[in-house]
């Protein structure tokens, strides 16, 4: 667990001493280039209401959580690890115990559907004789990759086999993932369908606020069980 914080802080400590897992704790904080924008004008549309103007944004309009991130990457291969999965958990998601162990039969890159995702009740692949063909998304649909960072996990081999993978800070916002996956993979083809041709959910971009669908109506997808 990677906390921004330029130290541990009691509160996070407290939760993970309760949580009844094994854990590791590291710091990472984000610098100041990367952190969300102080409002000097009124711009809604950029998180900056009236009553926020002189303080940090409601927006972030640069990538999100990657300093954190390329820790976790790093401390991940200090263990130099000979077999495992790698995968990217947020503190705004909600996940059954089951994604867990699915995501054991990653074999390079695994992908599933993930709910209330991107404006949408959930996106994830389109899959066809257990081969991703395309993507039920709503927002950037031209993506390479158009899928939530909780919509994967990775052979930790794959990692451990490039050393110089990590994520990309100056990558265009809603590209984070795309622009790491494709340091493993060419393509969709190559990605592996987990959760029986992906036809149910079983983690949630809950946040911390109501679920903005705005998409959904406008995308085209079958009912999955949730």
């Amino acid at each position: 667990m990677v906390e921004d914080s330029e130290e541990k802080t009691p509160l996070v400590t407290k939760v993970l001493a309760k949580c009844g897992v094994r854990y590791t704790h590291l710091v990472q904080r984000t610098p100041p280039s990367l952190q969300r924008s102080i409002c000097k004008t009124v711009n809604p549309k950029l998180g900056c209401p009236r009553r926020l103007l002189g303080k940090e944004a409601e927006l972030w309009t640069k990538a999100r959580g990657v300093e954190q991130r390329n820790a976790g990457l790093a401390a991940v291969r200090a263990l130099d690890p000979s077999n495992g999965v790698v995968y990217f958990g947020d503190d705004d998601n909600t996940y059954t115990l089951e994604i867990f162990e699915l995501m054991r039969q990653t074999e390079k890159v695994s992908v599933w559907p993930v709910g209330l995702s991107g404006g949408v009740m959930y996106e994830g692949p389109k899959v066809e004789n257990n081969v991703v063909t395309g993507f039920y998304v709503g927002w950037q649909p031209t993506r390479p990759f158009p899928i939530d960072m909780a919509g994967f996990a990775i052979n930790v081999a794959e990692i451990m086999a490039r050393p110089s993978l990590k994520f990309d800070a100056t990558a265009t916002r809603g590209y984070l993932e795309s622009t790491f996956l494709l340091q493993i993979i060419p393509s969709k083809e190559h990605m592996e369908p987990l959760l029986s041709d992906c036809e149910c959910v079983l983690v949630w971009h809950t946040r911390t606020q109501a679920p903005d669908l705005k998409w959904d109506g406008k995308v085209e997808k079958p009912p999955l069980e949730v």
